[in-house]
């Protein structure tokens, strides 16, 4: 794994000097001010450990992260909202088949052509699908039909294939990786390496950091527990995928260039919107919620897999109707819930979680303001989101509208909301619009191909 850390300003200066201009009375305290001032490091210390924090979240820190699992970067890394990430897509990069991460304890032949096998049956779904996407796909569209196909046919990859990105997070949320890396419920091994690089460039960048590093290596944390079979009990869930519950208030709020707007406005001017929402349980593959995690208004409980593992796995349908690419694909499945039960055995649970596909199920709740939720309608009906997640929101957005949710007919796609609004032009993707006026069409009416 590879992490560096971009130029930025020394992060004790900067947090030391905006503590000290809420009480200077001649002006903001620039950072070079308390660079060598003879107090800095015990106020440092007194408003880290008063956890007066706001002042240590100014500096953020940009990192170019490669070599790192994608398993890490859905449980750590993109478990929380407070970061930015641009990250290489498995939707639109084809992958390569050096690209992955190994376990610490693992017998490097074994996973080695556990990782070829897999990415042998991700290369023949690619090339098998393209007549079958090339044939559903708008004319002027087909120059996306091998990216299409390999969207398809990524759900066979293991979470330990590796990802590039940039990432970008304040100094507390840095310390708090240190902090809760060891308590990790899969991916441990690899957790704690990050925390390592992430605390040797911190102490690297500022000396003054390293008290705040200590403390947060010496600290105890615990990974949240939640009776997950208590929810679906209670929810009487049996073999649902989406359901709503805990429903608080209406979604009457006005729709209007706050919400039209590419720059959603109703994020910094909030109306009733936020003050309801609701809850949902959803059971969908670990790939579909790497997307839905960056929907970072939507925040989620994401239990430890070991707590409910099962082989229950996603099959994208245009896979289904082909027989031979489901034979395969089927195949590519067990074989990896073969491995992985065989080295959970060996390893623990942990570390083999690197062998479970990009189409193993997961289940998890998230919450939803509907001012939130709006923005999320309109990223995720798209005909041109993730096919999961469209199916997903769009089962919320039916929900809604059945539980008589007033205002809950206002959750549609970008288009729909733009025509709404006599926005031009209606649909804001250009040359990847999808081919269908879905804003002529009523909600019963939206069927997607791919």
């Amino acid at each position: 794994m590879q992490v560096e850390f971009l130029s930025v300003e020394t992060p004790s200066d900067v947090a030391v000097s905006a503590a000290r201009t809420c009480y200077f009375p001649n002006g903001i305290v620039p950072p070079e001010k308390s660079t060598a001032w003879a107090r800095k490091k015990d106020l440092l210390q007194g408003i880290f450990k008063g956890g007066h924090h706001t002042t240590l979240q100014h500096t953020h820190i940009t990192m170019m992260i490669s070599g790192i699992s994608r398993h890490l970067i859905w449980r750590m890394l993109h478990g929380h909202p407070f970061y930015n990430s641009e990250q290489v897509s498995q939707r639109y990069a084809r992958m390569k088949s050096d690209s992955f991460v190994f376990p610490q304890q693992a017998q490097m032949s074994e996973w080695k052509s556990y990782y070829q096998e897999r990415f042998k049956d991700y290369e023949r779904l690619s090339e098998l699908l393209i007549e079958d996407v090339d044939a559903v796909v708008p004319k002027f569209r087909r120059k996306d039909t091998g990216k299409k196909a390999q969207e398809m046919a990524r759900y066979v990859l293991p979470g330990g294939i590796s990802a590039y990105l940039y990432h970008t997070v304040n100094i507390i949320t840095l310390l708090r990786y240190i902090a809760v890396a060891k308590v990790m419920p899969e991916s441990r091994d690899e957790a704690m390496d990050f925390a390592k690089i992430i605390s040797k460039k911190l102490i690297e960048l500022d000396e003054d950091l390293r008290p705040l590093v200590e403390h947060a290596q010496n600290s105890q944390p615990s990974f949240p527990e939640f009776d997950l079979q208590a929810l679906k009990s209670r929810l009487k869930i049996t073999d649902e995928q989406v359901k709503i519950y805990d429903v608080i208030g209406d979604a009457d709020f006005e729709v209007n260039n706050n919400y039209a707007d590419v720059l959603r406005f109703s994020q910094m001017l909030p109306d009733e919107g936020v003050m309801g929402g609701f809850s949902t349980y959803v059971k969908f593959s670990l790939s579909a919620d790497a997307q839905n995690q960056r929907h970072r208004k939507s925040p989620g409980v994401r239990p430890a897999l070991e707590s409910y593992y099962s082989r229950s796995y996603y099959t994208p349908p245009i896979i289904a109707a082909n027989e031979e690419a489901l034979k395969i694909y089927r195949a590519s499945i067990e074989a990896s819930y073969d491995f992985f039960e065989a080295q959970r055995e060996k390893i623990g649970f942990a570390e083999a979680a690197y062998a479970l596909s990009n189409a193993h199920e997961i289940e998890f709740v998230e919450r939803n303001d509907f001012t939130s939720f709006h923005h999320k309608a309109q990223m995720r009906l798209c005909y041109n989101a993730q096919q999961e997640i469209y199916d997903m929101v769009y089962e919320q957005a039916r929900q809604l509208r059945e539980m008589k949710v007033k205002g809950a007919e206002k959750f549609l796609p970008p288009c729909t909301v733009r025509a709404q609004m006599n926005i031009h032009p209606i649909c804001p993707e250009g040359d990847h619009f999808c081919g269908v006026k879905v804003w002529k069409l009523d909600i019963k009416e939206y069927e997607r191909k791919i």
